[in-house]
């Protein structure tokens, strides 16, 4: 073999695995993507659309200013069970865009978010949150995957729980984030709070 056909094969296998090592640094590296911070953050994702089941029966502020966890607001939410709808349970969705069932164009690529972050807690502490979870869209344009954690049972003081996201396909995420609870569990009704709520 010639000494300039050896050194061309070292310089393409050098720029073979540089380009490899570059691919990886991208599917590693992966900037936090906001859901909440604060209310009208500039870098806030999904909008608090997605009403689901009892729907009259919550009242929501994404402008409370009493204890939150960081920054200058969190999101209030009053679960009262009067049954308005008769579904017996109640939820909602963060879409893109606002109202978006899977019917329109909007997903996010999540690709590389190892988590979703999110720090919560009760007014009195023992409310119970059935399920949390992203993703899960269905239609014409459906979320690409989904994932959940629940039940939570709520603490007085701010808690952080994670979604684990390894091995999901975060390529096309609509339902940004999502929350569910039900008359069974919560009798007398719940009211809590959310902040800080991230893909990582």
């Amino acid at each position: 073999m010639g000494k300039k056909r050896f050194l061309g094969l070292i310089v393409f296998a050098a720029l073979v695995f540089t380009t490899m090592a570059l691919k990886a640094q991208d599917v590693e590296f992966f900037e936090p993507f906001n859901v909440y911070t604060d209310k009208n953050a500039r870098g806030n994702h999904f909008a608090p659309s997605g009403w689901m089941g009892d729907y009259s029966d919550v009242s929501f502020n994404d402008s409370w200013k009493e204890s939150p966890h960081s920054g200058a607001t969190c999101i209030k939410i009053a679960y009262s069970p009067n049954v308005s709808q008769g579904a017996r349970w109640t939820g909602m969705y963060w879409q893109n865009p606002p109202n978006n069932w899977g019917d329109r164009k909007g997903g996010f690529d999540l690709t590389g978010a190892k988590k979703l972050s999110f720090w919560a807690r009760g007014e009195k502490g023992g409310e119970r949150i059935e399920e949390v979870k992203i993703g899960g869209l269905s239609g014409t344009y459906p979320d690409s995957d989904t994932a959940s954690i629940g039940p939570i049972i709520l603490t007085k003081d701010w808690q952080q729980y994670i979604i684990g996201l390894e091995g999901i396909d975060l390529s096309y995420i609509s339902g940004g984030f999502c929350w569910s609870t039900n008359i069974d569990v919560n009798p007398e009704g719940a009211t809590f709070y959310f902040d800080d709520m991230r893909y990582e």
